[in-house]
């Protein structure tokens, strides 16, 4: 097992990784901007080390510096946490080049799965179902129209390199796409630096299902059941629970059989995501993700497992802690991710925290960084608190979540907690009875 694990990462996930390692009797090293010298992740760690400024490419991006720490700290292994660069296989390169344990999935992965188009080639050769569309990048005008016609419109580009709803166009009729294409192509380029885009077939009204899976590197894997993710503004998520509404044990059994012998045909290593539109009791995939999700803590209230200790296991070379037929899933549990910013616009409301109480009780998680004094930062990402709750049933779980709700207290910045007060008491939500466009809808109601 590893003496000192390198956290490349801030905020409420290098606080969740620190925990993990410390419940291993594993030492931990925080990394951290001069923004970040008084974060709760830097206070407990058992050392800190400054990488640079508060603009993230010049310290959390910045991977000279948090190779230098991990060198200077004598650490053996570094935990990228999500964001940042948990994705970026030059960076697990580097990391193993210099003999330093990375605590993720092969570089190689990485790679092969964070370009969208032969991720989609990879999954048709695992035998994951595929959303109709090109077979690879789109070059041409002509070549787009073609592939268009014989699918059907509406159609959606996208970004080959991308995510986070940059360099994706939805495309209703045949003379939008020249205009929309060249759309997706320029704001691909200035995000990822990468014009390259790909067709897809648009669904009307799908759900965003994921399987988590975890892999050893060695020919096995498992999964750990789904999580839905549907509840999405401008493609970013919102709200999560498990298991989904939707689908059925058979289902979730089928579809997460396919998911784990996939990932073991692959050789897969680690934690890993594979996200799904779902629609009409049809699968299809649209992409992996090559790290730990922002709402694994879901995934953990439903199964009782630690997925970051799972993590430094098998980066440490351990097997699995448990084969498929040892997972249980109990229950149901929702996340909500709370943001700092304006509940009505989605402002970023940075600013110091006059007042923190987190909530508790029974089956009540809390992940968050936060505390009475400190002060939000306007550099990075506005979550800053993930409020997970447990029940028996959905229902049980819905009603815990509006009694959290109520208690939890963040006094001085404004937040998203009135938001999700609002969403867990809508109708269709009590129902489980969304999609990926119900929110934007609900919102756009609610401001009339």
């Amino acid at each position: 097992m590893f003496r000192k694990i390198l956290i490349a990462n801030r905020g409420e996930i290098a606080l969740r990784v620190h925990r993990a390692a410390h419940d291993l009797g594993i030492r931990t090293v925080a990394v951290h901007s001069t923004a970040d010298a008084n974060a709760k992740h830097v206070r407990l760690a058992d050392e800190a080390i400054c990488i640079g400024p508060p603009p993230a490419r010049d310290s959390y991006l910045n991977i000279p510096n948090i190779i230098a720490a991990a060198e200077l700290s004598n650490a053996d292994a570094i935990h990228p946490g999500y964001g940042f660069l948990s994705e970026n296989a030059r960076f697990a390169e580097i990391v193993e080049e210099h003999r330093i344990r990375w605590i993720g999935p092969a570089p190689e992965h990485i790679r092969l799965m964070g370009d969208k188009v032969e991720a989609k080639r990879t999954a048709a050769r695992l035998g994951l179902p595929l959303v109709p569309g090109s077979d690879g990048p789109v070059a041409t005008l002509a070549e787009a129209r073609a592939i268009a016609a014989d699918i059907g419109y509406p159609v959606i580009v996208k970004a080959a390199a991308g995510g986070g709803g940059r360099g994706m166009k939805v495309v209703e009729a045949a003379d939008e796409l020249e205009t929309l294409m060249a759309q997706a192509r320029s704001e691909a380029k200035a995000a990822f630096g990468d014009d390259t885009v790909y067709i897809e077939k648009y669904l009307a009204e799908p759900r965003h299902i994921e399987f988590q899976i975890f892999g050893d590197g060695q020919g096995n894997a498992i999964h750990l059941g789904e999580r839905d993710c549907s509840l999405q503004r401008r493609h970013q998520k919102i709200l999560e629970e498990a298991p989904s509404p939707a689908l059925t044990a058979a289902e979730r059994d089928r579809m997460g059989a396919i998911c784990a012998a996939a990932m073991a045909e692959l050789g897969y290593r680690g934690a890993g995501t594979l996200e799904f539109l779902w629609e009409n009791g049809a699968f299809y995939f649209i992409e992996m993700n090559t790290r730990l999700q922002v709402e694994h803590p879901v995934t953990e209230m439903l199964t009782g497992l630690d997925l970051v200790r799972e993590q430094i296991r098998i980066a440490a070379g351990l097997p699995l802690s448990l084969a498929q037929e040892e997972v249980r899933f109990r229950g149901a549990a929702i996340e909500c991710r709370l943001n700092a910013e304006d509940p009505e616009t989605f402002a970023p409301a940075p600013g110091t925290v006059a007042e923190y109480h987190a909530p508790g009780g029974m089956a009540v998680r809390v992940d968050s960084a936060l505390y009475s004094g400190y002060r939000i930062p306007p550099y990075y990402d506005s979550l800053v608190a993930k409020l997970i709750v447990w029940g028996e049933t959905r229902e049980e779980a819905r009603a815990r979540m509006r009694r959290a709700l109520e208690e939890f207290v963040i006094a001085g910045v404004k937040t998203t907690i009135p938001l999700h007060q609002r969403l867990i008491e809508e109708p269709d939500f009590a129902a489980g009875d969304y999609s990926i466009k119900w929110l934007e809808r609900w919102l756009a109601q609610s401001r009339r």
